[in-house]
């Protein structure tokens, strides 16, 4: 009886031992396929916090949750299910879709250089200062999670891609701990960036000299914050786009692309070698944010200056 018991025991022991090392396996999956999003997740956080400017501090958290909530409902309830029948059913579209998602990151990032030189940009948040009720409130957080949509898409489809030899249900799963991981995250960013403005200006109101000048650098320094994150969302756009796309040609047979910007990488890492594989990173990236400010210009070209054109 006792030798049944332990021997039970000792099954339970080794199931529970193989069910750790699957969930070791599916976090370290979801991991690698959240890093390859990462260019999305970096112009989400950079987007977001203009929906709650001009509001007042006390709604701006919980504005930030109602958006997050959103974007968790759009990856789960929407996306995933989409994702995974598509990858049981339809695996030869998941590349074509990524390579579409690829060309609109390559618009939207091409369409942010375009409005910077054109003093064309918008501002989600202007009329919010105006406009400070429930109903507006409503309207910003329904624009975010819109917004966020497309941009969630992205990195499902991304991720997916990453996982896509994996079986069904470690697939769901892994895609399931990536739409929590990358919703906690952004949001999780985007709420720390909204308030770091309050937490400066308590600090500025301190009696400690010290506290006072942190309190000014963070009430200064966010503006140069919010700036950079633009930038650094807009190159990603970019790099993940184009990258996106010069894989998918390649998928599709037509490898002159890839093949040249690894030939020209390994080219300029073996003229460095102290620092080779930080050129050859570097010179990829550049390559592919090249194709995707290309592309990218054509079909902001396509959708903005043409049109215009065309009313003279």
């Amino acid at each position: 009886m006792s030798g049944g018991l332990v021997a039970l025991l000792d099954d339970v022991a080794a199931i529970a031992k193989l069910a750790a090392a699957s969930l070791d396996d599916i976090a370290a999956a979801a991991g690698k396929a959240g890093t390859k999003a990462i260019g999305i997740v970096v112009d989400d956080t950079a987007v977001t916090p203009r929906y709650v400017t001009g509001f007042s501090p006390d709604r701006e958290l919980p504005i930030i949750w109602r958006i997050a909530k959103g974007s968790l409902r759009n990856k789960i309830v929407f996306i995933l299910p989409a994702a995974l029948l598509l990858s049981q059913f339809f695996p030869w579209a998941i590349t074509p879709l990524l390579m579409l998602g690829g060309a609109y990151l390559c618009y939207e990032g091409a369409e942010k250089i375009y409005e910077a030189v054109s003093g064309q940009q918008e501002a989600p948040g202007e009329s919010a200062s105006k406009l400070g009720s429930a109903a507006h409130e409503q309207t910003m957080v329904a624009g975010a999670i819109r917004t966020d949509f497309i941009l969630s898409a992205e990195i499902m489809a991304i991720s997916l891609a990453e996982v896509a030899d994996q079986p069904f249900i470690s697939r769901a799963l892994i895609l399931v701990v990536v739409a929590l991981m990358i919703t906690a995250l952004v949001y999780g960013l985007v709420g720390l960036i909204v308030k770091t403005d309050d937490l400066g200006l308590k600090l500025a109101g301190s009696n400690s000299s010290a506290a006072r000048r942190i309190g000014r650098g963070l009430v200064q320094g966010m503006p140069v914050v919010m700036a950079a994150l633009s930038v650094i969302g807009t190159a990603a756009m970019l790099w993940v786009g184009g990258h996106i796309i010069v894989v998918g040609l390649d998928e599709f047979g037509w490898g002159k692309p890839a093949a040249f910007l690894h030939d020209l990488a390994v080219a300029a890492g073996g003229a460095l070698p102290a620092i080779e594989a930080v050129v050859d990173w570097l010179v990829q990236t550049l390559g592919s944010a090249l194709v995707g400010v290309v592309i990218g210009g054509i079909l902001v070209a396509v959708m903005h200056l043409l049109p215009r054109k065309g009313t003279h």
